[in-house]
């Protein structure tokens, strides 16, 4: 038993192939590629869990890729993911300035830090980014309003 399509006049002919494509499921994966991107890109930021202050500062733009350097409630030092300890900082950042050395502007370095931690020790990781020739330093907080992360200049 054949079957055939719609009657016609004409005996023998095939039905014509459709020409237009259905871009319905090609929507609806990129929507949901969209939302997963847009779920995970802000968990992508932050790598050392560290509770920062909060601020009413208005965010920097940030046109290269900073240097993070942050300081976890336990006093941990970390450059970007790396953890260093306290006799190795100066020497880390010192390779840090001379790999800039040739550029006309300074490094961006984006100093976090937990609101648990003394004053001093702080102090004593900026003494130290200062004595690197690191003068770019923005502090890193939280925006008061909003839980996001947003930074205030030195």
């Amino acid at each position: 038993m054949a079957m055939s399509g719609p009657p016609s006049g004409r005996r023998g002919r095939g039905r014509a192939p459709m020409a237009d494509i259905n871009v319905t499921p090609l929507v609806d994966v990129m929507l949901v590629l969209l939302i997963i991107f847009m779920v995970t890109a802000p968990l992508l930021v932050t790598g050392v869990p560290v509770n920062l202050p909060e601020t009413r500062a208005k965010g920097l733009d940030a046109d290269a890729k900073p240097t993070v350097v942050s300081i976890d409630r336990d006093g941990g030092l970390f450059i970007d993911e790396d953890q260093v300890s306290d006799a190795d900082l100066a020497d880390r950042l010192a390779e840090i300035a001379s790999a800039h050395a040739g550029q006309t502007e300074p490094p961006q370095i984006f100093l976090r830090a937990d609101t648990a931690l003394d004053y001093g020790r702080v102090m004593r990781v900026m003494g130290e980014l200062n004595r690197a020739g690191l003068n770019k330093v923005s502090l890193v907080s939280t925006d008061a309003g909003s839980g996001a992360d947003s930074s205030g200049s030195e």
